[in-house]
């Protein structure tokens, strides 16, 4: 395999690899701005400028610089290349690119957004000048409002055209464009056209300054204070990885993870901002009987233990039992679900919640695509409850599944309003116990309500529209007495068998589901969040 050097270091290459690349995947810093991934190459940023050696065939092979510094994002790899990026030539590019960066960029990081993940900041630190020496006064730029979710403080952007790219290949809407000449040149959006695709909020992610701003994070957070766990998106059927960054038990905002064989670099809209009903002030909290004055916060522990108790005493009288296994639930809460079901009655019938679909797939020119349906696990469910044994209902024939039933376990987990007339008619006044998070008709109806977490509150494993099997930690703690699905159904069997209750633990269940038959891919296909290696600050600490 061909090798180069870079600054010292023999590293392999595959042909076509550009030195940027390869220095990227063997973890070597070469300042960049305009260059990315998903993106193509512009080269306008000049930061990444090298110093090259090669072989010259012209001259017996030997070693021969380069006249001139080459992008390294831009040039490809060839046999024998020695790079230098610290040499007395590169550190000089570097100083003067940042130097021409900064000359008209507003010194406001105590006030920006950015702080604290700003590549403008970090290479400032790291390959600037200790002291601008531009004594002119600077060039205003607006501010400028460029749809539904984004802002663009133009002072702030050293136009790498990331995001006019992504506008152009990704989504093919090319709502965005490049105004002007020289120092007055800035981004704007087309006139009459705003941002506002079903992909527009990955500008943010995109920009390497401040300048792209996510209206709904502005002024909300320091990014330092933020903790980000690795998740997947639990609001449609793509699976797509995303981190969910919270603080105080409170969820900010959502970013993509990368995984190209999912999602790429992107999310949509929806999945970004979908996500607020987690920190909702409405959602339930507390157990509810029927026809019992509700609990007051200090009683919550009684609250639990004697629902439990209606719920299962319920539950033991029916003569036959319907579970109702929402698709927005983990493979792992159907399992203990579905466990708990056929311990109450072997010939319990389970039935797959309603899955939202929402008008059609949608594929944007850059490969991403928008599922149309609104649920994040119906095929593992399906898959979960299957392997237990027994016939899967859907939930198109509710009415006739559940007609010999006395009793129903009912689940929901949506992020918005889903029981509908024709479910109330089907359920009937039978025993009902309800484990929800939201408001809704059914929580009146229910004999016994319980709250339960989000996607967010615990761990598991979804299975996604291409039958991918990938695991989500939990983010925050459940909202105040909130438990999982599969909490609560221990809970309930434990009740029902006269013995202690155990803790749910997600790695657990799926040993125990591969372990009893038909579901050994929960541990040998299930995917993993990559390990993040925590950075360590070069900033000196002085003890005062």
């Amino acid at each position: 395999m061909p090798s180069i050097t870079i600054n010292g270091q023999a590293h392999d290459f595959e042909s076509g690899e550009t030195i940027l690349q390869i220095a990227l995947r063997n973890e070597v810093e070469i300042p960049h701005y305009c260059y990315h991934p998903g993106l193509s190459v512009a080269a306008n940023c000049r930061i990444c400028l090298a110093e090259v050696w090669a072989p010259n065939p012209r001259n017996e092979g030997k070693l021969e610089p380069w006249p001139k510094l080459v992008p390294t994002c831009q040039q490809t790899a060839s046999e024998g290349m020695v790079i230098h990026t610290d040499s007395p030539k590169s550190v000089a590019n570097q100083k003067q690119v940042m130097e021409l960066l900064l000359i008209n960029h507003p010194v406001d990081c105590p006030v920006c957004d950015q702080a604290g993940e700003c590549s403008l900041q970090d290479y400032s630190y790291r390959y600037g000048r200790s002291a601008s020496r531009f004594q002119e006064q600077k060039i205003k730029q607006p501010k400028k409002d460029l749809g539904p979710n984004v802002l663009l403080y133009s002072d702030r952007c050293i136009m790498c055209t990331r995001c006019v790219r992504f506008t152009r290949e990704v989504t093919g809407t090319a709502e965005l464009l490049v105004e002007g000449r020289g120092s007055q040149e800035q981004i704007d959006v087309f006139p009459g056209l705003a941002l506002d695709n079903e992909l527009s909020g990955n500008v943010i992610d995109l920009c390497p300054v401040g300048a792209l701003l996510d209206k709904d994070f502005l002024f909300q957070q320091r990014v330092w204070y933020l903790t980000s766990t690795p998740s997947i998106d639990g609001m449609t059927s793509g699976g797509d990885n995303i981190s969910v960054q919270h603080n105080n038990g409170e969820v900010y905002r959502i970013k993509p993870r990368t995984n190209p064989d999912v999602n790429g670099w992107w999310i949509s809209d929806e999945i970004r901002y979908g996500w607020s009903f987690v920190n909702d002030e409405s959602r339930h909290r507390l157990p509810l009987l029927k026809e019992h004055v509700p609990w007051e916060p200090e009683e919550a522990a009684a609250a639990w233990a004697e629902t439990i108790d209606h719920a299962v005493e319920g539950l033991q009288a029916a003569k036959h039992i319907a579970v109702i296994v929402s698709p927005m639930l983990s493979c792992e809460d159907a399992w203990y679900l579905g466990r708990l079901a056929r311990e109450l009655d072997p010939k319990a019938t389970l039935v797959v919640g309603p899955v939202p679909i929402e008008g059609e797939d949608k594929t944007f020119p850059g490969g991403y695509t928008v599922r149309s349906e609104k649920a994040p696990n119906a095929r593992g469910v399906r898959r979960v409850l299957s392997a237990l044994g027994g016939d899967v209902v859907e939930y198109e024939a509710l009415s006739g599944a559940v007609s010999g039933a006395d009793a129903l376990i009912v689940t929901g987990n949506y992020p918005s309003e889903w029981v509908t007339e024709a479910m109330l008619d089907a359920v009937g006044d039978r025993f009902i116990v309800h484990m929800d998070t939201m408001p809704n008709r059914l929580v009146e109806r229910a004999d016994v309500f319980l709250p339960t977490a989000t996607w967010m509150e615990k761990s598991g494993t979804f299975q996604n529209v291409d039958d991918r099997l990938q695991v989500f930690e939990r983010a925050i703690d459940p909202v105040d007495y909130c438990k999982s699905e599969a909490q609560i159904a221990l809970d309930l069997l434990a009740r029902h068998r006269g013995e202690g209750s155990t803790w749910f633990n997600a790695a657990l269940a799926r040993q125990q589901m591969a372990s009893e038959g038909g579901l050994e891919a929960f541990l040998s296909d299930v995917h993993q969040p990559e390990a993040v290696s925590q950075v360590e600050s070069d900033m000196e600490i002085v003890d005062l």
